[in-house]
């Protein structure tokens, strides 16, 4: 292969979930592979550690690209019609830095494949690979499928200027925690011009407000005015292609610690556990029984490396914890109602 490599985005608050990921790539993908990771902030003493006992792991170096998105993204966000909004309706990652992610486009692989950092890896990605000599991006996702209210873009926006239907934008919707693509693609003038019709021509409008500050959707714009072509294997005309992924909502079985698709015991490219904290792993892997749906499983490859220090049975929490998660899953409820 040529310039290959993987990239994930972590800092210390992730670490248990960052480890997992790590593992399960050297066992299910390749020992080999290099892999970046693009730190999330300059909270990085334990990700730094593990560094250096893994000879193909590095740390994402080149600040003037992570500040070159984030000031971008800034730059964009301030322009939405939520901005104004009071601080009781912002979304929780307002002002987060997860588009920090888009700097993959100015990193050190030619071709690559990103994976959210609380996700396993469950087999080689030389498909995707394979699909990047004929699509400049490659995802393996649902977004496709969500109605338009909760989708990345406001599809009947986006047609009453009779630049695309709604089907063709529909099938181009995807989501950041997992896709392939390649450096250089979105250059700075390319950017400069999106930047200004988001802005000055209110293309901003395009992205649905819901997702306001979420660099998914923001990705999702930029992957569409781009016009570049898409590869997305939950549309593939292969069904062997398509897969769920999502811990909290897809059926998995496991086979000597590599999880398949319930149907048809398809291979699947990763599990991802969103709507999990890293709060609620760092608990899970200091013994607690924390409601995870595929927790053994992440238990495995969290200590793949280190047998004797997981947990040899998990601990209920006491009635003070368990309030305290009920409180805590309320708040949340209540802020994502908000926003």
């Amino acid at each position: 292969m040529e310039n290959f490599g993987i990239y994930t985005l972590a800092n210390d608050s992730v670490y248990d979930q960052l480890i997992a990921l790590l593992n399960s790539i050297e066992i299910n993908v390749s020992s080999k592979i290099p892999v970046c990771i693009i730190p999330y902030n300059q909270k990085l003493d334990l990700v730094k550690a593990e560094i250096k006992s893994r000879s193909n792991v590095t740390l994402f170096d080149n600040w003037e690209a992570i500040q070159y998105w984030e000031d971008l993204s800034h730059q964009i966000w301030s322009a939405h019609p939520r901005e104004k909004e009071s601080r009781y309706s912002r979304p929780s990652w307002y002002k987060g830095h997860l588009q920090r992610r888009l700097a993959v486009f100015d990193g050190i692989f030619d071709k690559f494949v990103f994976y959210d950092a609380d996700s396993l890896a469950m087999k080689p990605i030389n498909d995707v690979y394979e699909k990047l000599e004929t699509y400049d991006f490659v995802f393996d996702d649902w977004e496709h499928k969500k109605p338009e209210p909760v989708a990345a873009l406001n599809f009947s926006l986006i047609e009453k200027t009779g630049l695309y239907k709604t089907e063709n934008i529909r099938n181009k919707l995807h989501c950041s925690s997992f896709f392939g693509s390649k450096k250089g693609l979105f250059s700075s003038q390319e950017m400069s011009l999106m930047k200004q019709r988001l802005i000055e021509q209110r293309e901003i409008e395009w992205i649905n407000g819901h997702g306001w500050w979420d660099d998914a959707f923001l990705f999702n714009y930029m992957t569409l005015r781009s016009e570049r072509p898409l590869f997305n294997f939950t549309l593939s005309p292969n069904g062997q292609d398509i897969t769920g992924n999502c811990a909290d909502a897809d059926p998995f079985v496991n086979i000597d610690h590599v999880l398949y698709n319930e149907d048809g015991l398809k291979p699947i490219h990763r599990i991802h556990y969103m709507n999990y904290s890293s709060s609620d792993f760092a608990s899970l892997c200091r013994g607690a029984n924390v409601n995870i749906r595929y927790k053994y499983d992440f238990l495995y490859y969290r200590f793949l490396k280190e047998p004797e220090k997981r947990p040899q049975k998990l601990k209920e929490p006491n009635i003070v914890t368990k309030s305290n998660r009920l409180i805590q899953k309320a708040v949340k409820k209540l802020h994502k109602t908000l926003s």
